[in-house]
């Protein structure tokens, strides 16, 4: 039997917290009609931090996703995997675009999502007298990285926001979600979707997706978890 038919057969072990970065791994999931079962990480019990959980990631960091070739984490990293295992989920290794697609994953990747991880958790970056000043740099920053995706979705290259959607479209959408709701001690207003239309759109389409919907049901996400946030209301599992 061949490595791809045996991955299509592999039921995947998702680690995951409602609302975390696992969210885009599980759309990811979802959408190529994947196997896989959804093992809950406590995050009330910290049980990110726990033994158990930093033999499958010593960063002790949400998602882990456990593969054939042993377990995975790194959200970029898992949809990549997903995407050159199972097709369908973005370009080919050989396909014309696949550069333009990795280049702004990585971007997504390495810039976007560790700086909203710095804004939600200061305090594990700063000292807390310098948390407000760090806020502040860190939402211009984000607003300018926002305009510049923008700008490249309004493209619409196949990648992003195009026809089929992406293991890209699923980590942008949730990128874009949690500004509107997080963090609940800071001053929100500097994010409007609707500043980025090309964006926005990506939302709405991820939104009208079935993997979407089973999403909303697993971790209470509501029925506009994309284009109007609301907090979650998970039925077991805590997003923070």
């Amino acid at each position: 039997m061949s490595p791809n038919a045996i991955y299509r057969r592999m039921s995947y072990i998702l680690h995951y917290a409602p609302d975390n970065a696992s969210l885009a791994v599980r759309l990811a999931l979802e959408q190529r009609g994947l196997p896989y079962k959804a093992v809950l990480v406590d995050r009330k019990q910290a049980e990110q931090s726990g033994p158990a959980y930093r033999q499958l990631n010593p960063n002790g960091l949400i998602p882990v996703l456990e593969t054939p070739q042993g377990p995975l984490f790194e959200t970029g990293a898992i949809l990549l995997w997903l995407a050159d295992t199972h097709g369908q989920l973005g370009p080919a290794p050989d396909a014309p675009e696949r550069g333009d697609f990795l280049k702004w994953l990585f971007f997504v990747a390495n810039t976007l999502h560790p700086a909203e991880r710095m804004l939600f958790y200061p305090e594990k970056f700063i000292a807390p007298d310098h948390a407000t000043a760090l806020r502040a740099g860190l939402t211009q920053h984000l607003h300018q990285s926002f305009t510049t995706l923008d700008a490249a979705a309004a493209l619409r290259p196949d990648w992003l926001g195009g026809t089929a959607p992406t293991v890209l479209d699923f980590y942008v959408a949730a990128l874009l979600r949690w500004p509107a709701l997080y963090p609940a001690d800071h001053d929100r207003s500097w994010f409007r979707l609707g500043v980025y239309p090309a964006l926005q759109r990506v939302c709405a389409k991820i939104e009208s997706l079935p993997a979407t919907i089973a999403l909303q049901q697993a971790e209470g996400l509501g029925d506009t978890p994309f284009t109007a946030p609301r907090h979650p209301n998970p039925p077991i599992g805590s997003a923070t």
